[in-house]
């Protein structure tokens, strides 16, 4: 006898047609409801493959590290002659106070959450969502900024190369949406082995950014007159030395675009390889390889704007910055191809495009992971926003409509882009003021709070200086609150739990009724006295026509959190007062009632019957109470959510409401 692995095809079945084909190819790879995003194709954590620190930094570095395609252009036509001295207040509150913050976040939120995840923990309840929400948004403005803004710098390098066909000029927002629609072909075919692209692209890169400098330093040098125009211009435009620096210090928000690549730098902790005997409570290596990353990144990024912000603004003409200008966007280009020749000068911009779409990638990786990870588990996002093509897709779209209405245009994206970075750093440096001071650690709490002030001062400078930013994030913060919202309410009748556990004391409770059925009677848990237990008997007796042979159980829902979504629910077994008593937490009462009637039913065999007084009240007010309070108007909802979970009534336990 011959064991098949599978049955043969059964040719007289219909063939599913184009629709279900196209259904079924953009939902593959749909996530499971607690939203862990793994990617088409893609295996679970506990197999997935991890990789050298160093690695993994080049994976954040093609975010962090391509900002060197636009960055000093940017600092130069925002700062001028003072873009040096602005750089180096960057570096030093990269150093002394971003670098600090998420080594912290890396101990204190090692899966990869990041500081959302921290705050997350320490607002629960709504507001601790609402927050999350919010914090959502500015993410999304920063990862898609990202995404765009790298697309439309990308199409400026390819332009202005001098090799470069007649007619791409002018075409900046075609080219930059034919990135944007291959970087999502790219996501919707299936994104892997990222880490080891992004190896080499950074590697090439970061080698032809160090040919760049040491050439345009020795430029510099070698031409003192450059450097002696610029130090005059720097002496003469300001005043005194104090009013330099204090106007530095002024300047310094609009170079904010440099401060990016941190949150990311967290985000991909799981993909770090950790010691031998790394636990997932205590993953010692892989916080230190995170340090690690987070420590070199920003070292070498540091040297970097140092020294690009010095060579561009020496070397290049102010006027050449300005739109339109050749080094508009592209600072660092220009000068390759003007003390390098255009043979580098070709090379140096297809290494800066490539790196630079592939920073859109890993913003939509980002965004990928990160919505999944929450909105879900909210119940805040319909059931397709657990499959990743149906997100590329929106998310492309969103590119295409933010590139027409910026026209690809780098520097009207970057208040957008920074205020998405800033917020994103100023709630991680708030998270972790509050984390050191509810563990009483009075010096961290006082280094972390000065650094909390620094970002907030930066963030509110750059929101007064380009208002635009918040505009748009007030855009992305609406959009996911009004949507979060409306999912919430129409999967509000869907069940929540997890799973359900019955102890051992409620098995024996429900073990006298052999032949069924099993009669559970809805109760309060305000009200514990032995008075308000026989009342409800004694109703549920005379006005609910419970069966007087029946031996009833009390079920009590005790609402904990009710902002939560989906929980495991633990139902214990309980005497008080002589009656036998259900007891589970839960944060929604009608629909932990539901799960635990199913459960029941799946588990003894017996049909569940549950008996319910008419709640008092407004029915409006009672469904506002039930879809923020978990309360409000329980026998009907709880009869609709078996409804929608069971679709056999001959299989639906029986609500009674009297």
């Amino acid at each position: 006898m011959t064991t098949m692995s599978r049955p043969p095809a059964d040719h007289s079945a219909m063939r599913p047609g184009p629709r279900e084909n196209f259904r079924s190819w953009l939902l593959f790879g749909l996530q499971d409801a607690k939203g862990i995003h793994q990617g088409p194709g893609a295996v679970s954590d506990s197999h997935l493959k991890k990789h050298p620190w160093w690695q993994v930094m080049c994976l954040t570095g093609v975010d962090y590290f391509s900002t060197l395609g636009y960055q000093p252009a940017i600092a130069a036509l925002a700062a001028g002659v003072i873009s040096p001295l602005a750089t180096l207040v960057l570096v030093a509150v990269t150093l002394l106070g971003a670098l600090p913050v998420y080594r912290r976040v890396a101990g204190e939120s090692h899966r990869g959450e990041g500081s959302i995840a921290m705050l997350e923990r320490l607002m629960p309840r709504w507001g601790g969502k609402l927050l999350v929400l919010v914090l959502l948004g500015f993410a999304a403005t920063d990862f898609m900024i990202t995404m765009t803004l790298s697309a439309a710098d990308a199409t400026a390098h390819a332009i202005e190369n001098p090799f470069a066909p007649a007619w791409m000029q002018g075409q900046n927002v075609a080219v930059t949406l034919f990135l944007l629609a291959l970087l999502g072909a790219v996501f919707l075919r299936g994104f892997k082995e990222a880490i080891g692209v992004a190896v080499v692209l950074v590697g090439i890169y970061l080698g032809l950014n160090v040919v760049v400098v040491i050439t345009t330093l020795f430029e510099a040098f070698t031409h003192p007159v450059a450097v002696g125009d610029w130090w005059l211009a720097l002496t003469t435009q300001h005043g005194s030395p104090l009013m330099v620096v204090g106007i530095a210090l002024l300047v310094f928000p609009k170079l904010a675009l440099g401060l990016s690549g941190f949150e990311t730098g967290v985000a991909v902790m799981p993909q770090i390889k950790g010691r031998p005997g790394d636990t997932e409570d205590q993953p010692v290596g892989r916080i230190e390889g995170t340090r690690r990353l987070l420590t070199t990144a920003a070292v070498i990024m540091s040297a970097f704007l140092i020294t690009t912000s010095f060579t561009t603004v020496v070397l290049i003409p102010a006027q050449d910055f300005e739109p339109g200008g050749p080094a508009n966007g592209r600072a660092l280009a220009y000068l390759a191809h003007e003390y390098l020749g255009n043979g580098f000068g070709t090379v140096y911009d297809l290494s800066t495009i490539a790196i630079l779409w592939f920073a859109g990638a890993s913003a939509m990786a980002g965004l990928l992971n990160l919505v999944p990870r929450y909105l879900p588990r909210y119940g805040m996002a319909p059931g397709w926003a657990r499959a990743v093509r149906p997100l590329v897709l929106v998310f492309t779209a969103v590119g295409f409509l933010i590139t027409w209405l910026f026209d690809a245009d780098v520097d009207a994206q970057g208040g957008a882009y920074a205020t998405g970075v800033l917020v994103l750093m100023t709630s991680a440096a708030v998270a972790v003021t509050l984390s050191a001071r509810r563990r009483q650690q009075r010096k961290r709490t006082v280094g972390f709070g000065i650094i909390a002030v620094v970002f907030i001062y930066t963030t509110v400078a750059n929101i007064f200086e380009r208002p635009e930013g918040i505009r748009i994030a007030s855009f992305f913060i609406l959009g996911i609150i009004v949507i979060s919202l409306l999912s919430r309410i129409r999967r509000s009748f869907e069940l929540h739990a997890t799973h359900v556990h019955l102890d051992r004391q409620a098995l024996e409770f429900m073990s006298s009724s052999l032949e069924g059925p099993i009669s559970l009677i809805a109760h309060e848990p305000l009200r514990l006295s032995a008075e308000a237990y026989r009342d409800k008997l004694t109703s549920a007796i005379e006005v609910s026509h419970l069966p007087l042979d029946k031996q009833a159980l009390f079920l009590e829902v005790i609402v904990d959190d009710s902002s939560d979504f989906e929980t495991a629910l633990e139902v214990r077994g309980v005497t008080r007062h002589g009656h036998q008593i259900l007891e589970v937490h839960g944060p929604v009462v009608p629909n932990t009632i539901a799960s635990v009637l199913l459960h029941i039913r799946d588990v003894t065999g017996l049909m569940p019957h549950i008996y319910f007084r008419w709640t008092e009240g407004n029915p409006v007010v009672n469904l506002l109470r039930f879809l923020f309070l978990g309360e409000g108007e329980i026998a009907p909802v709880t009869r609709e959510v078996l409804r929608e979970a069971e679709p056999d009534v001959t299989r639906r336990p029986w609500v009674h409401v009297g």
